[in-house]
């Protein structure tokens, strides 16, 4: 599949050029250890000395982000309840390096792979208050700080089924005959077209990637924001279908503070729709265990 994936990187960052990038415009941080942390779609990550994250764009569509993450992140700091990754270092596009780049306070934690279910279950309150609060951030404060408008069309159901058809036909020989007939089973049962257009601030990417979890298994920090945006909450409540079993998703919804049906199964679509997406990536990057996750978010997104 190499070559034309939408995760493909225009410009590529290594630890060294990082590290003269970052000292020459923050001469203070010259002591410190610059340590490749890993990329995303949009950007490649570094852990400077387990205190900052410097996070660089590898493709133009994440420079707007990164800009916009820049002025809207910390006002959101009286909105959260779980630890997030602050900004505190902006660092400018120069001849070097054609993009701007943010440093962060670090965050720390292990991605939450391979949890039992009874341990997802001790983070249902803890998520669902997270999303409360975030969802009530002033959408129009949100968008003064050139935060996008339902950009992706997250209410259209009918085009998202046939995208989800596409990459099910590119990941199926990664699947059990059964994984593959649960999905297919469960796409053509979906008959609503679109959903109520209902706008909040979103995070836009909560998946098991981009949350981080303690020693003891519970959610401790969200990281990655790129995808701060205004639309459907139902993109974030996705995660009490992809990360938190059945019986859990009561009192998530309960503390969350109710949804209605057609938000519930947008939600369930989305829990879907975004561990497709990872699991085609970690099929192209040859990543095991990244893969597994994927796969055990839909069939629990699947189940009742």
């Amino acid at each position: 599949m190499g070559g034309t994936n939408v995760w493909d990187a225009e410009w590529e960052v290594d630890e060294e050029q990082a590290r003269t990038l970052i000292v020459r415009q923050f001469p203070q941080l010259s002591s410190k250890q610059v340590k490749r942390l890993g990329s995303g779609w949009d950007n490649t990550v570094f852990l400077i000395d387990n205190e900052y994250v410097f996070r660089f764009p590898r493709r133009t569509i994440a420079v707007g982000s990164i800009r916009m993450e820049g002025k809207l992140l910390p006002k959101l700091e009286a909105y959260m309840t779980i630890p997030y990754p602050k900004p505190l270092f902006y660092g400018e596009a120069s001849d070097e390096y054609p993009a701007p780049f943010l440093g962060y306070a670090y965050v720390p934690g292990d991605f939450p792979i391979g949890l039992t279910e009874e341990l997802r279950t001790l983070s249902a309150e803890t998520l669902a208050k997270f999303l409360r609060r975030l969802h009530e951030f002033p959408v129009q404060a949100a968008l003064k700080c050139g935060v996008q408008q339902d950009h992706r069309s997250l209410t259209d159901i009918a085009s998202r089924k046939v995208k989800l058809l596409g990459f099910l036909s590119k990941v199926v020989d990664h699947l059990s005959p059964e994984e593959s007939g649960v999905i297919e089973a469960y796409i053509s049962r979906l008959q609503k077209d679109r959903v109520e257009a209902v706008n909040a601030l979103l995070h836009g990417d909560l998946h098991f990637k981009n949350m981080l979890v303690n020693e003891n298994g519970i959610v401790s920090g969200i990281i990655d924001w790129g995808d701060l945006s205004v639309g459907h909450p139902a993109c974030d409540l996705s995660v009490a279908y992809s990360f938190l079993p059945p019986y859990a998703r009561g009192v998530f919804f309960e503390t969350y503070g109710g949804a209605d049906e057609e938000t519930k199964l947008l939600a369930r679509l989305i829990a879907v729709y975004i561990p497709i997406l990872i699991l085609m990536q970690a099929v192209d990057e040859g990543n095991e265990a990244i893969a597994a996750e994927a796969k055990s978010n839909i069939m629990r997104a699947l189940s009742d």
